[in-house]
């Protein structure tokens, strides 16, 4: 007879809990009997072994429970907007907690929700004059796509619910944002996923899927979008989303035509076109959407990251005036926007979003991206001096470099080499974002020149080590 135990079946003798423990020290955290009770991105294997542990942070720093000082070249996660503890978002915080640090979201709203719902209506393009408060980027995505779907059906056109987007793209963790994604290793962990997506390829002219130069290619990648629309029946497409500048796919920058031929193409086929700007959104491009950086106002615009500044989880999701309209009337034959979460509209989350809109546009962060972004643009192109800098792209504090064995013929590294500079420049003291072949950098908004040239030269070293030992 066997005896085998199936650990999930099984249950272990603990005692019940008589009082609270005592906290685990800081210098214990990175043990791994205490990693194990917690899951993050990392597999934990791996994370065990080094362990990086922040314990503070200031302006555009970190530092780690050693002691060890990390300059923040990727902004938590293109998140810290404008630098870790400022006072003036830290403050905010502090005096709405003092007022009401939550409200009934079944039942109604609260006033900081109000207001900051009414402030993104007035800074954002065109006619983004409405806005639903959620907690996260996901949440946000997912509720453009849900309200994409559910505008059509109020507006006669039962039909339309399938939802285009690109591959190589990353719009959330949830079933529907994963769903959107296009990212194939993400997406093959979770399958199957939701049905009614459609992915199609994205603007990467630098490996263009088609073999084709721009300018010289009509921009094929844009055309293929409206005959998929036209070989799917436009009758049944709901909604394109795409990130103005996509992330995951190495900073795939679009040419200048390409938002406004999608926005053509959309236009013609009563498909609403979503911009995901979780990322590029609150000055990342050096202005305040990407939305304004290409000249393109969408239907729905999903925010996040930024908008807080980390400081508090908070997203958004704005939509045009027609779309928002299309929610109101009777109740008995429109049941408003059928989307909610216990934490949307917080007041906190509020409250530091408003600050921290206030600190973008009282400190002219916008117009420091743009005049930072360039300095860095320069003195990463000063980086080709080591022959493997194929291509460097982005806008503003939104900037990636592609790496290549041969530039000419355009050769990838094999074994890529992305990862090694990415953890070796983590090992000097950089933050970044790596995968196998590029590196992005994003610092706080409120980065100056001293740090720009503190970047790069850990970059620059961290490169040369790395070819070293190659």
């Amino acid at each position: 007879m066997s005896t085998d135990v199936n650990p999930i079946n099984s249950s272990s003798e603990k005692s019940e809990p008589t009082a609270l423990s005592p906290l685990i020290a800081t210098e214990k955290t990175i043990e791994e009997s205490s990693l194990r009770q917690i899951f993050i991105r990392a597999q934990m294997t791996d994370f065990v072994k080094n362990p990086l542990v922040m314990q503070r942070a200031d302006g555009v720093r970190y530092w780690d429970i050693h002691g060890k000082s990390y300059l923040d070249a990727l902004s938590g996660i293109y998140v810290v907007s404008v630098g870790h503890n400022n006072r003036q978002v830290i403050d905010a915080i502090k005096k709405q907690m003092d007022t009401l640090h939550f409200s009934p979201v079944m039942h109604g709203t609260n006033p900081l929700g109000i207001q900051l719902a009414n402030r993104l209506a007035e800074l954002a393009p065109g006619d983004l004059s409405a806005a639903k408060l959620l907690c996260g980027g996901s949440e946000a995505t997912e509720a453009a796509i849900k309200m994409a779907r559910q505008y059509h059906k109020l507006t006669g056109n039962p039909t339309k619910y399938k939802i285009l987007s690109r591959y190589q793209s990353w719009h959330g963790s949830t079933l529907g944002s994963l769903s959107a994604s296009g990212l194939k290793a993400r997406r093959a962990v979770n399958e199957p996923l939701a049905g009614g997506f459609i992915h199609v390829f994205p603007p990467t002219c630098y490996r263009c899927p088609f073999d084709k130069q721009y300018p010289d290619c009509s921009l094929t990648c844009a055309k293929l979008i409206d005959d998929v629309i036209e070989m799917e029946d436009s009758d049944t497409v709901a909604a394109l989303i795409v990130e103005p500048i996509g992330h995951t796919g190495g900073i795939i920058d679009p040419p200048k035509e390409y938002l406004p031929q999608l926005r053509e193409i959309c236009d013609r086929h009563n498909v609403l076109l979503i911009f995901d700007e979780i990322i590029t959104g609150m000055g990342r491009t050096g202005h305040l959407f990407a939305a304004d950086t290409f000249g393109v106002v969408p239907d729905l615009l999903c925010l996040g990251k930024g908008l807080s500044g980390g400081y508090a989880p908070i997203s958004a999701l704005l939509c045009r005036r027609p779309i928002a309209d299309a929610f109101w009337g009777d109740s008995e034959t429109n049941p408003g926007f059928v989307e909610g979460h216990t934490f949307e509209a917080n007041p906190i989350s509020c409250a530091a979003g408003l600050a921290t809109l206030q600190e973008i546009i009282d400190r002219d962060l916008c117009a420091n991206a743009r005049s930072m972004g360039s300095l860095l643009r320069k003195k990463l192109e000063g980086l080709s001096r080591h022959g493997i800098v194929g291509d460097i792209r982005g806008k503003g504090l939104f900037l990636g470099i592609e790496w290549v064995q041969d530039i000419p013929s355009k050769k990838r590294f094999d074994p890529p080499i992305g990862v090694e500079i990415g953890r070796k420049a983590l090992e000097n003291g950089l933050l970044t974002r790596f995968d196998p072949h590029w590196i992005a950098v994003g610092p706080p908004l409120i980065v100056n020149e001293a740090e720009i040239d503190e970047i790069v030269d850990i970059l620059d070293q961290s490169i040369v080590e790395v070819l070293a030992d190659r």
